[in-house]
């Protein structure tokens, strides 16, 4: 177990881990879907297998490429499936859903964000995020949340880092917070967040259910396995 009590700042993934993903997106992978196979049944079923996702039940499967990849490889996958569709075009279009969804109060938290993030920031954490998500939406995300302000670092797949689990952006938040890359902890729903803490040598992967993925893929990779972030508190000791 690690000693949490060395922990000075929260790196967090964002859908999956701040929001809960299943009540998030789960419809709008319908929706988007749909728009883009434009009532092509055979179309949204290759659209719906190449991304991961259940039509029957609007839910993503584990190991998604829609949970865990970035807005341009999800382009560059899907418009090789439609014809006349450029990638470029397909991951602008893709990134502009993401926004609408913020607009429209989409996105489910899963705890009373502003109040643990508080929590947490009064304890003495910096707090960040890196998201596979393009920041901007990713900022909309966390404005709607009320959640914005309390992180000093967000950064998503198209901020200049590396794609998860390379180290380079938890080097970076660790750098920007001030604080020793072995003193953060990385929070996520996915093996890429987990691995994301290996590879940069931060002090504890920690996996929350809140994903598509299940507690035992999680548990080979997390020093430890929560519900929700809420747990947070109770393993950091404030």
């Amino acid at each position: 177990m690690p000693d949490f009590g060395r922990a000075r700042a929260i790196l967090f993934d964002k859908d999956g881990t701040l929001f809960d993903f299943q009540k998030s997106w789960g419809p709008l992978g319908a929706q988007v879907i749909g728009e883009l196979s434009e009532g092509d049944a055979e179309m949204a079923a290759a659209l719906a297998e190449a991304g991961g996702y259940d039509l029957a039940s609007e839910r993503y499967l584990p190991g998604s490429p829609l949970v865990s990849g970035s807005a341009d490889k999800i382009a560059e996958a899907w418009a090789a499936l439609l014809p006349g569709r450029e990638a470029a075009d397909l991951e602008w279009w893709l990134n502009d859903q993401a926004e609408a969804a913020s607009e429209a109060s989409m996105a489910t938290a899963v705890a009373d964000l502003p109040g643990l993030l508080a929590r947490l920031a009064a304890a003495g954490m910096a707090l960040g995020v890196a998201t596979h998500d393009g920041e901007a939406p990713a900022r909309r995300h966390l404005a709607q949340a009320g959640a914005l302000s309390a992180f000093g670092f967000i950064s998503g797949y198209d901020s200049g880092y590396p794609p998860k689990p390379a180290p380079e952006v938890l080097r970076a938040f660790a750098h920007s917070a001030g604080v020793a890359v072995e003193s953060v902890v990385m929070v996520g729903d996915s093996l890429l967040d987990l691995r994301l803490a290996h590879t940069s040598g931060a002090l504890a992967a920690v996996g929350v259910l809140t994903g598509p993925a299940e507690e035992e893929l999680l548990a080979t990779e997390a020093d430890v396995i929560l519900p929700d972030i809420g747990g947070l508190p109770e393993i950091l000791r404030i």
